[in-house]
């Protein structure tokens, strides 16, 4: 007999979270193993609250809607920070709700703290003899996930960096008054998306021409010298910098305004403006900072199509490994060629990703700390390629509609109550 399925999603969005979704909703539409598909609204927190949509009714017999999903950012089943506790009483409302919808396979995604939701809940099922299998789909713009080449989502957003370095060389080039421009990336720890912008680096473009990751200590006085440096052979220069660059001692750069998420992570920003005040100060010359902040992370119409088929890959076979009896898993993908850029999809065991963080290697970048290798640049290449046939109405993105995420309480009625 078929069991239902139920999928949420956890954590920032990204530009392809939707097509992983879209991969797991066309893939179980089509399988005799899988009954209903329902979705969490705003991820465990929602399904605590029986916060529930029925997909199937949604998307049964409309693969135009499906493809839509697939190429619309952010995330369609909204989403929640919320740690799981250790609360038994928590464990059993979770459990009593899927049982009530006749759930076998549960599928979430996310990025670290997400897959540890996934780990928590199928430890849960195996020390109580739950018949729920419990899957993970990762994504992340931070690339900071163990177990994967490379999380679905980075690509789209270093696509987005390298374009955004590469429009403001064009624009700054045409004066020749000295000026700097400092652009703050995302990445806390992981400055996997910093580097990106080096991407930007095409037809002999210097731009970015300085580029600082957290995964090396952050001297002021450095990069004072080393912008006073590049201005003495360029009118404009860019310098590209990570929201979680931090001296030797640790402290981050941007400490001063930081709150936290509800993970306890640090929300940083405002390095840039720093640095820019510092440049004024020291230089004296014509500075401004930009930060992208959540638009390099849902920039649903520069997704790279790469991104967007690889998420919607390892939707398909996050559903295929639950069917299979895999639990306690998340799905994963290894590169196994740069030239041609191949890889291989496979399951790995949630505890490799759940509260860990892949950082950049230090052979990464160079010796000066201030730019990355060609190790790096061979890494992220195949990562952006391809144009994304994002559908279009009224001359913008024609992406699907979320009013629901409006609603406060979708809940789904059961047809045997």
């Amino acid at each position: 007999m078929a069991k239902n399925l139920i999928i949420g999603q956890s954590g920032g969005p990204t530009a392809v979270i939707n097509s992983s979704l879209a991969g797991v909703i066309d893939y179980s539409l089509s399988s005799d193993k899988v009954g209903k598909v329902f979705g969490m609204i705003n991820g465990i927190e929602g399904l605590l609250e029986e916060n529930i949509i029925d997909l199937t009714s949604m998307f049964y017999n409309l693969p135009h809607e499906v493809n839509r999903l697939k190429h619309s950012p952010a995330m369609f089943l909204g989403s929640c920070r919320y740690k799981l506790s250790n609360n038994e009483d928590e464990f059993k409302t979770i459990f009593d709700i899927l049982e009530k919808y006749n759930v076998g396979y549960f599928i979430y995604t996310g990025g670290n703290d997400s897959m540890d939701t996934v780990k928590k809940l199928s430890d849960y099922t195996a020390a109580n003899g739950i018949d729920i299998k419990v899957v993970g789909i990762p994504k992340t713009v931070d690339n900071d996930l163990n177990g994967i080449d490379h999380s679905p989502g980075f690509g789209s957003a270093a696509k987005y960096i390298a374009t955004s370095v590469r429009n403001v060389a064009y624009d700054t080039s045409i004066y020749s008054i000295k000026s700097v421009h400092i652009i703050e990336a995302m990445g806390r720890n992981a400055g996997w998306l910093t580097a990106a912008s080096v991407l930007a680096r095409q037809d002999n473009m210097p731009a970015p021409h300085l580029v600082y990751l957290p995964e090396v200590p952050f001297s002021v006085e450095q990069f004072v010298n080393d912008v006073k440096e590049k201005l003495e052979e360029y009118n404009s220069v860019i310098a590209v910098v990570s929201e979680g660059i931090h001296d030797k001692d640790g402290n981050y750069i941007a400490e001063g305004g930081c709150s936290q998420d509800g993970f306890g992570h640090a929300q940083l920003s405002g390095v840039g403006a720093f640095l820019k005040t510092v440049i004024e100060e020291q230089i004296g010359c014509k500075v401004r900072a930009l930060e992208p902040s959540v638009l390099q992370r849902s920039a649903g119409h520069i997704a790279s199509l790469c991104d967007v088929n690889e998420a919607f890959n390892l939707g398909t076979v996050a559903v295929r490994a639950a069917e299979e009896g895999k639990t306690g898993v998340f799905a994963t993908l290894k590169r196994t060629s740069d030239k041609p850029y191949c890889v291989e999809y496979g399951t790995e065991r949630v505890e490799v990703v759940a509260n860990a963080e892949k950082t950049v290697p230090r052979s990464w970048i160079n010796e000066a700390g201030n730019d990355v290798t060609e190790e790096m640049v061979t890494y992220l290449k195949p990562l952006i390629r391809g144009v994304a046939q994002t559908p279009y109405r009224a001359g913008l993105p024609d992406y699907i509609d979320i009013r629901h995420l409006d609603v406060t309480k979708q809940k789904y009625k059961n047809e045997d109550e």
